[in-house]
This record gives C-alpha cells, structure tokens and sequence, in this order.
C-alpha cells in the first residue's frame, strides 16, 4: 500500500504539512516536523512506521522519558498488535527483537555504543520531542543519536514549534543526508489569549477580557483592557488576582472546562487541589463520581495499604471525585497516571500542574491557566522565556471537540499588562545545544572510531553547526575566573580543619534555629529579618502551610507588599512583639494594610549581623581559627565563583567553543588513571563504557577502588545511592548515616571525589558533581524493608523517593552487569530495593 492509500484509509482527512512530511519519508528523506501541540505530528510517525512495516525494516520509536514510551507502547498495541511490538526502558524489556521497538533515547544511545553492526535492518528512527536536545542534563544524548547512529537508517525529527528550525534541519542534513524542514504554525484548534482579573469596583466579581482584537484586518492589544488597566496607576489599586475557587468556577460557569491551571510549585498544586476539595466544589455528577472511583481503585490495586495511608490516598480520590485533581513530579507514578487517565475521559475537569505536564503526555484542554508568569529557575524567579507561553498553552483546544481553545492568564499587580503581551506574543524558542564530551562518551569514541575522526565527530555537534569562530572574549573572561577561583580556594584553606565542612554546620546551625523560630510564628506577630535579601521588619499575616517541615508564612512589609517567607529566609530573624488583627481579614484592602503599617512601623529593626561571623557555638576545629571568618567568607565566594565558571562554560558549549580540547583534556585524565593506553582501552576502560551515570568516572574509580566491596546489600544500595541522588535544594543538611561503614565509605568516595575535581580544575575541565549521601539512609530502611510511612524521607515527596529508587534499580543493574564481583550484591540489592511502590513504577 502507498502512502497516499494508506493516508487515504485514515477515517479523516490529512491535512497539507502531513502529505508533505509522508511523501518526503516515502522519497527516503529524513524529515524534521516543527508544529503546534495536537496538530498531528503522530499521524507522520505512523507513516513511518507503516513503511518499515512494508519494507521487511526495523523502527525505533524514541521519547523522552519513560511515560511517554509506556503510552507510545499502548497505542503500537493498540494498532499493529503484541507480536509486532516491544519495549526498551530499562524498567522493560518487552519484546526486544520485535520489528517495532518503543524505548527511551537513552536505550539507543547504548544500543550504537554497544554494537551498531547489530542495528543493519534498522531502516527508522523516530525522534519524538526531538526539542529536548536542548536539556542541559540529557540532551546532549540526542546529539549523539543523530551523529553515531547508522547512515542508512532514516531520521523523523518531531518538535515544538522552535524559532531556529531552518538551522536544525540544516544540521541533521549535514550529519544524515537530504533533509527536508515541513513546518507548520497553524493550530487545529484556534487559541484565544484572555486575561482575568478580580474587580473591586463590581464587588469582586471576575472579569475576562481578550488580550487582542482584530482592527482593520490586524491584530491588536485590546484597547479597552489597556484603558481599564491604565486607569489606575498610580491610584486606587481596581484589580486583583482571582482567587482560584472563583476563577474555576467562572470558567465553569463560561463552559471553559476541562481546564488545565499550571503553578509553577508543586505544593500550589497540591494546595490548590486541596482548598477545591474544603471548598466544595463539584465539578462531575454521581454516575461519573462512580467512574472516577473505580478507576482510581484499579490503577493504585497493586499499592498496599500502608503505602496507600502513607500516600493520603483518602485525600487524593476525595479530590478526583470532585473533578479535581494535582499532577507533579512529587505524587507516584500511580497517581500521576490516573489523574492523565481520567482528564483524557473526562472524568476530571480541572487539573493543578507544574511545567513537567507540557512534555508530550497526551492530556489536551479546552482552557490553560497560567496563574503567574513567573516562576523559580532553581536559582531566582524570572518571566516565562520565549516559546515557554506557547509550549504550556499548546493543550488549549481539543481537536474534534472544541471550537476554540483558551489561554487564560491571571491578572497580578506584580507584572505589567504590557509583559503579559509581550509573553503571549513571544512565539516559539530558539532551540539550543547541550552537548559536550563525558568520560562516557570519551571510553566510547575511543572504542568506535580513529582519533582523527573521533575528533571529527566532536566538531558535528548542533552547537558548533551554529557558530564559526571561537569566542575569544569569553575563553578570556573564563580564564580569568578560574584563576580567581584558585585565589579563593587558597584563601579559604585552613590548617586546622575542612572549612566546607565547618561551612556546613554552620549553615545546619542557622537552618536550625529558622526552623525553631518559624514554629512559634503566629499570625499578628511583627519579625525582623537582619541582613540578606528580605531584610526589614514584617508583620506575619497567615501561615500557609501545615505542619512542621517547610513551613512557609504570608506577610506584609513596611512598604505595603504581601509575599512569602519560609524556614530559609528567617534565618537570624527575631521576634519583635505581636499586634492585634483585625476581625475581618483582607491583606490586599488598603485600608487595613494602612492600619497594619502604622503598627508595626513602632517597631525598630534589629541590626543585621556582620556577614559570615564565626559562631562559637560550633564544635570544630576550624572555629578556633582567629582568620575563620575570612575562611568561610572565601569559601563562600569560592562557591559563587564556581557556580559563574560552570554557568559560562555551558553557554560556551552551547555555542561549540573548546569540545575537542575538553575531550583531549578527558583524554590526559583517563591515561593517567589508567583507563587508556594510547588511542586504546585498559580493562577499566572497557568498564567505564558501559557506566551511563552523571558520575560516570568516579563511580568506576569507586569500584575499582574496592570502596563498593564486601558490603552487605543493604549498606550496597545505601553507597550506590550517593551517586544518583541530588537534592532540590542548594542548602546543605547534614546526612543521616545508616552506620558507621556507610559513613567511613562515603568519606572515602569524598576524598576520591576531592582528587578528581582538582585534576579537572587543573585541566580547565567542568568539574564532577559532588555525591550527596542525602539518600542512603532511606534507602538503607527501604532495603531492609521498612515500610513507605516510616521511612526517613524527611520533606522528600512520595514521587520524588520513586524517582529516586528507580535510578537507584537502575545504576545497580548497571553495576551487576559491568563489575562481575559486584555481582552478588548487586543482585541481593535489587531484590529487596525494587519492590511495593518502587517496582509499580516499572509496570507498563
């Protein structure tokens, strides 16, 4: 059957973009697809598919992450049946020489460094989401797919609409052959931009607005929102932000529902569900109630009962049988598919989310939310980048069903109208490169290729396509930095003891005492805060979380703006007295912050303490230093400094500059620990490549080192999971250590971590991750199976000791298959890991 019979067969019509990309694959061209979410690029994979089929060919289907494939691997099934079909994951291996193969990017990376003789009848690969190149922990692999793959396998590359798609097409032409870029902007659905505000003069009630209008065939800012808006600066405050109850139910009320509203936070998701449910609001009716409940039941049958109560398992179908519920990468992998199980029926007609719900999971809308357009980078709140509106709002409009899609943005004082615009219409994003060589990748181009042409390859990355002459202002400004970098560390060395160390306590000392301050806050107490970013004095409004851990408060300042403070920001912060709050409660009404300012104007500040000042209180060696200050100070700025020389080093390898000397750096490295002889492998060597861990070469020296030998498997697992754990937080917390072997081994795998950074600041090379224990003692409980509700995750999400425990399964199985005499522990660690809630993850 040609491609036009088989296009023809479709029970619609395909639509101009999808006719060009099918012909140019039928031609034998690769094709890079650029479209709007829900456009139908999947309709072009299936073409590709049902020529491999045709053709006697393999097809691998690549996504990004895991629950994509598991949902690719359903819908195969669903369409060609079991036999022709598998799975690759890691967590699965299901039909794995099936002519259709289904598997993470990951899998085919290793599957070419493996043995790529063994890929002669692959005739497709399907790149999906093909945009995430530009992750900066694991797009570098799409890199390496789309260079080292084999030359007669054909490339379907499908992305997000991106600014730059006439330069990716260009550079997959160049590494792959005749390329052809089919792009398309046109959403099935239309979009509709809205903006929602509370307005004081109509008693609060909600009011949505078009951002733009059509005037003399052109489209335009709405000039009457413009007007309303502008009328009062500088005056009365009109406008509020909607309250989330009320904005559900005016989109209710308008037939805007299912909705989906992002929070860039996943307790605002979780609390934005939960005040849905004490509100009581009822979204669905009894029958679909029913509905709701029995596919919760099913989808969470294999969780036991205490991982159900350790879960709030009540509380979650409480939400889902009012038609609501949360989706972030803290809940279970049960949880989150029951929740995208539901809204794709119909069951559930608003979904809370964070940003991780824009990946490719099948879960379209008839309204996006977003309640801010700002959000937390890990490092400081910034506006949504280019594209970042038109990626979260590319769910809005269920093709088939809705006439119209909305994006809604929610009016907030603290973003001007004329931002909001200029986001909507910010269009797609320029897509970027994260490529650089890793040990890894090192051991492996050494395997596969001559030097020459090792070095060949490295120059074929995306980044160095786009650019053409080095930078050498940057490469000076760098260098610069890493000499002051060596100044600082100098400086911050001290005779009598580890200053990070001392560094660390202290830090644990102040978090402490925050913590202890934040549990005897109370509404109407008025706090200052000496020194930092939040210094000055506030009057402490409402508590918005529960419990004890992570406690977060609404306050107002003396310059009259509400925001939130948490353990982190009180650090040092002392009580002044308390006032008295009014009986009716409106921190955004003038008047009562008006009454509110002049009380805890009476109050005096307390002066900041001198920046860095060594406390006493500290047991260690380095506090009776008399320069300790200046050695914390200098480590500190040693910090700041290498974080700015890590930050520079990614936009130059963005931009291609130093990949073939970083690689001849990796390459001096590896030769004088003994993992190459020349242009050839050791033993070692051989091992490190098949070590796929953000840790690769100290995790292998660890090993051959003896420093993961003769443990029991629990303590096994607990030291292997110093190696995949990495906190959501910069702020240190001292580990909690299961025993004293654990400990004394993860000094060691320390100290191994210390002599390998210095040889790679020595060699201007991007230093290795330093291993966080922050795991080892859960997973040492977990291991001796310790249930999911006793377990000392601390503030760690269910989700998130998953995640986390699926690695952990993962890099185990590695190290059974690369290091023989790990075998046993290796194995015994497994089997009491992956299990209860842990090994659910791994089921389709």
């Amino acid at each position: 059957m040609s491609v036009a019979d088989y296009l023809a067969s479709k029970p619609f019509e395909a639509d101009p973009f999808q006719w060009d990309a099918a012909e140019a694959i039928e031609s034998g061209w690769n094709v890079v697809v650029t479209a709007p979410t829900g456009s139908g690029k999947t309709l072009i994979a299936e073409v590709a598919v049902h020529l491999a089929l045709q053709r006697g060919k393999r097809i691998f289907y690549t996504t990004p992450i895991k629950a994509l494939s598991n949902q690719k691997y359903g819908d195969l099934v669903d369409e060609h049946g079991p036999d022709l079909v598998g799975l690759l994951t890691g967590d699965n291996v299901i039909n794995g020489n099936a002519p259709i193969v289904v598997m993470t990017t990951e899998v085919l990376r290793n599957m070419i460094y493996a043995d790529i003789s063994a890929l002669h009848d692959l005739g497709f690969v399907i790149l999906d989401e093909v945009h995430y190149l530009q992750d900066r922990f694991r797009g570098a692999v799409w890199e390496e797919v789309i260079i080292h793959a084999p030359r007669h396998a054909q490339f379907v590359c499908l992305s997000a609409t991106i600014a730059n798609a006439k330069e990716f097409s260009g550079w997959i032409g160049e590494r792959r052959g005749h390329t052809k870029l089919v792009q398309t902007w046109d959403r099935p659905v239309p979009l509709e931009s809205m903006y929602l505000v509370s307005d004081r003069m109509r008693g609060g009630d909600l009011r949505l607005f078009p951002m733009f209008q059509t005037r003399d065939g052109r489209r335009r800012t709405n000039s009457k929102l413009e007007h309303l808006l502008g009328l009062e600066r500088g005056g009365r405050t009109r406008f509020r932000t909607p309250r989330r109850i009320g904005t559900v139910e005016h989109l209710d009320a308008e037939h805007m529902l299912p909705a989906i509203v992002f929070i860039f936070s996943r307790a605002g998701c979780t609390s934005a569900a939960t005040s849905m449910i004490e509100s009581g609001v009822r979204l669905i009716d009894p029958d679909a109630r029913d509905r709701v409940r029995a596919i919760a039941e099913e989808r969470t049958a294999h969780l036991s009962d205490s991982d159900l109560r350790a879960l709030d398992y009540g509380r979650w179908i409480a939400g889902l049988e009012a038609g609501v519920g949360a989706h972030h990468a803290g809940l279970v992998p049960a949880f989150k598919e029951t929740v995208e199980e539901l809204f794709a029926a119909g069951l559930l007609k608003v979904v809370f989310a964070t940003e991780t719900l824009a990946l490719g999971i099948n879960m379209p809308a008839r309204t996006v939310v977003l309640e801010n357009l700002s959000k937390f980078d890990g490092e400081s709140h910034s506006l949504l980048g280019p594209g970042d509106y038109t990626q979260l709002t590319g769910r809005a409009g269920r093709r088939g069903i809705d006439e119209q899609g909305y994006g809604v943005v929610l009016h907030s004082r603290f973003v001007d109208f004329d931002q909001v615009v200029k986001i909507a219409e910010a269009g797609a994003h320029p897509l970027t490169s994260s490529f650089r060589p890793t040990y890894n990748m090192a051991a492996n181009l050494v395997a596969n290729y001559e030097q020459e042409r090792a070095e060949e390859l490295l120059n074929a990355s995306f980044a160095q396509f786009l650019r053409g002459a080095d930078d050498q202002g940057s490469e000076r400004r760098l260098a610069e930095m890493e000499d002051r970098l060596v100044d600082e560390r100098v400086r911050a060395e001290c005779h009598l003891g580890d200053v990070a160390e001392y560094t660390r306590l202290l830090d644990a000392q102040k978090n402490t005492a925050a913590a202890r301050i934040s549990g005897r806050l109370h509404a109407g107490d008025v706090i200052s805060i000496p020194g930092g970013a939040r210094e000055g004095r506030y009057l402490v409004l409402r508590k918005l979380t529960k419990g004890k851990k992570n406690v977060r408060f609404l306050v107002l300042s003396t310059s009259g703006k509400t925001s939130t403070v948490g353990d982190r920001d009180l650090r040092g912060a002392v009580t002044l007295g308390a006032v008295r709050l009014p009986g009716q409660f409106r921190p955004n009404d003038r008047k009562f912050q008006q009454h509110m300012l002049r009380q805890i104007r009476k109050y005096r500040d307390v002066q900041p303490p001198i920046e860095n000042a060594v406390d006493e209180t500290v047991k260690h060696p380095v506090a009776r230093c008399p320069e300790a200050s200046t050695h914390v100070t200098s480590y500190r700025k040693s910090l700041r400094t290498a974080k700015r020389i890590e930050q520079l080093k990614r936009k130059l390898r963005q931009e291609g500059v130093g990949l073939v000397r970083d690689f001849r750096a990796i390459e001096e490295l590896l030769t004088e620990w003994g993992y190459l002889d020349g242009w050839s492998l050791t033993p070692r060597g051989d091992r490190l490549r098949f070590v796929y861990n953000e840790l690769d070469l100290l995790l292998t020296e660890a090993v051959e080192r003896g420093l993961l030998w003769s443990l029991t498997p629990e303590e096994f697992v607990a030291l292997a999971s110093v190696f995949v754990y990495e906190p959501r937080t910069d702020t240190p917390v001292p580990p909690e250590w299961p025993n004293e072997v654990v400990a004394e081994r993860f000094e060691a795998i320390a100290d191994l971590w210390e002599e390998l950074t210095e040889l790679e600041a020595a060699k201007r090379l991007v230093t290795t991750r330093r291993p966080d224990a922050g795991f080892a003692h859960a997973a040492f409980e977990w291991a001796h199976g310790v249930d999911l509700d006793d377990l000392s995750t601390g503030s760690m999400a269910p989700g998130d000791f998953v995640r986390v425990s699926r690695q952990l399964v993962d890099l185990v199985q590695q190290l059974r298959d690369t290091f023989s005499e790990l075998s046993d522990e290796a194995n015994a660690g497994l089997q009491l890991v992956d299990r209860g809630v842990v090994r659910a993850q791994g089921a389709v």
